[in-house]
């Protein structure tokens, strides 16, 4: 296959930074895209030129570093799928693919295709843990836990925190990625002690850095784990009772 390739460049956060047009030939359908980024690489620097920076750690579609927005759609054109998973198979021969860095005010762009996602880390240190008591480890059947929670935490816990969601909504929202973090904790008996205290201070941090949910639903489409946008509004529920258990236990303690 021999393709166009439009790549934002830019140098740094402070500069501007625009699309360069680049040319690969010889590519295989069976390559990923980042393998055919990497072609583009090593052509580069054979060149002379500084190669194009972008985010890989597992390449297996569970680290959630390699967010890309490829001709428009987060993670390219295949549902369900991250970046490195995407095969140019999906693509024809002799096309043009526009590659831009993730497009949120939450993210802003540190090099060429690298972006600034540390807001999503301050969601989870706001709250993303459980109690863990000391002691001996307990037997893995001890709490037992129903089978729908299991599965529904299961189904939340696939999120790998790619940003793809907040890349793709026009509010630049990532009520999805935050809601999935909740759950996948507050579904389960281990995650009741800190129920309501996590759901508020996760929310109120998320709302720091992002915008609001208007539920155009297009986080859902681009996640790449296929997250049910059912799970904001479980968020929401949850977020509305802790208003109320919250300031009921602060009431107790100042009582007490």
């Amino acid at each position: 296959m021999d393709l166009t390739l439009r790549i934002w460049r830019q140098p740094d956060a402070e500069s501007d930074g625009d699309f360069h047009v680049y040319a690969v030939k010889g590519i295989s359908s069976d390559m990923s895209f980042l393998e055919m980024l990497d072609v583009l690489n090593e052509q580069l620097i054979e060149s002379g030129e500084e190669p194009v920076e972008f985010d890989s750690d597992c390449r297996e579609g569970i680290c959630g570093t390699c967010g890309l927005v490829i001709n428009g759609v987060p993670h390219g054109p295949e549902r369900a799928t991250a970046t490195c998973q995407l095969h140019m198979r999906k693509f024809s021969d002799g096309e043009t693919i526009t590659v831009e860095p993730w497009r949120a005010t939450a993210f802003p762009v540190q090099r060429d295709l690298v972006v600034e996602r540390s807001p999503l880390d301050r969601i989870i240190e706001a709250g993303g843990y459980i109690t863990a008591p000391t002691g001996a480890a307990p037997d893995a059947n001890e709490i037992p836990v129903p089978k729908e929670a299991a599965d529904a935490a299961m189904d939340a816990a696939a999120c790998i925190g790619c940003g793809a969601c907040v890349a793709a909504c026009p509010n630049g929202a990532a009520q999805l990625f935050t809601a999935a973090k909740i759950a996948h904790l507050n579904l389960l008996p281990q995650g009741q002690a800190e129920r309501y205290r996590r759901t508020e201070a996760m929310v109120d941090t998320m709302e720091e850095f992002f915008g609001s949910c208007t539920n155009h639903g297009e986080c859902e489409e681009a996640c790449p784990k296929e997250i049910s946008i059912d799970f904001i509004a479980m968020m929401n529920r949850d977020y509305i009772r802790s208003k109320f258990k919250n300031r009921k236990r602060l009431g107790q303690k100042k009582v007490g």
